[in-house]
């Protein structure tokens, strides 16, 4: 499915939801129906079913049948289980041209305004032909939609550097203008390590895009023992989950994600594929001699830092060890 014929064109600047499911049986309801409470009504559903062994699937097709015709998607053309970054990219790509693309968990819950204000953002950027992601902060529930606490404050001005060392950028409140999704298309699937939302950052930052930032929140995002990825609520918790992970899985995934952005040199900027290439070859030297060329790098790369002090200190103490 690739066709913009099988959508219903209601107007300017169109969104299409991107929704993988697998055994999110449990919250799916709840998430549908705020779908259908959206104050911009300009929206389609495109969905598959990631593998499910519960009644994910079943849920979602009676939901689409309630809706009108076209509205939603099924996409069967891939049945087995993708994982969720390669199950998100499969839905970009059905997304038909001069539409935008908004990433839809299956256990959250969309305040009415979601889509709207993402697309008053994205609208007057669309006209300049950049790439652009639209995303905000949480509201952070338990199971039960109990409030938690709010994510953390988003910067007004995110950069490139800041995305290498720090996805900000949560995929459940990512909406993509169609400048963004050709150029997420183009890099598609993300690094092993490296989900869909902060690939996209990485991706439109890096092709100096124009990355909107809001820090009124526009869902409920449930934590609870099935998360894929989660958010821990407290600034102090967040450190000490990082710290407990140690250097390990997170320089990996930062190497990873610096090389393949440089086999996708064509579509980023020259100044940030040379921000890279610095990177990249400080990341290569071992021993002392690493260490002085790392902490050169931070000299030269004030931009690569995390939102929090105590964050900033445990990436510097990584990054310095290579």
């Amino acid at each position: 499915m690739n066709s913009s014929d099988s959508f219903p064109s209601r107007g300017a600047m169109p969104v299409c939801i991107l929704l993988s499911v697998h055994n999110g049986a449990t919250f799916l309801a709840d998430q549908l129906r705020s779908l259908v409470q959206q104050t911009h009504q300009d929206w389609a559903l495109i969905w598959r079913d990631d593998g499910s062994t519960d009644d994910s699937a079943r849920i979602v097709q009676h939901f689409a049948d309630t809706q009108p015709v076209g509205r939603c998607v099924q996409i069967t053309r891939i049945t087995e289980r993708l994982g969720v970054a390669r199950s998100f990219a499969l839905l970009l790509d059905q997304v038909p041209d001069g539409h935008l693309a908004a990433f839809c968990d299956q256990d959250d819950v969309w305040f009415p305004d979601k889509l709207e204000r993402a697309a008053q953002a994205l609208l007057p950027l669309h006209a300049t032909g950049r790439p652009a992601l639209y995303c905000s902060r949480q509201v952070l529930t338990d199971a039960a939609l109990a409030r938690l606490g709010l994510s953390p404050l988003l910067p007004s001005a995110p950069t490139f550097s800041m995305a290498l060392a720090q996805n900000i950028a949560t995929g459940c409140t990512i909406t993509l203008s169609p400048a963004a999704i050709r150029l997420v298309r183009a890099a598609m699937p993300p690094p092993a390590r490296t989900l869909h939302d902060w690939w996209s950052y990485l991706l439109v930052s890096g092709a100096d895009g124009q990355v909107v930032t809001d820090n009124r929140p526009s869902l409920y995002y449930r934590q609870h023992q099935s998360n894929a990825v989660g958010a821990p609520a407290h600034v102090a918790a967040r450190a000490l989950a990082a710290f407990r992970r140690g250097p390990g899985p997170f320089m990996s995934a930062f190497s990873t994600n610096v090389a393949q952005l440089l086999c996708h040199a064509d579509l980023l900027s020259d100044r940030n594929t040379a921000t890279l290439t610095t990177l990249q070859q400080a990341l290569a030297i071992r021993g002392p001699a690493g260490w002085l060329a790392r902490f050169r790098v931070l000299r030269r790369l004030p931009g690569l830092r995390r939102g929090t002090r105590a964050e900033q200190m445990v990436f510097r103490s990584w990054f310095l060890l290579g």
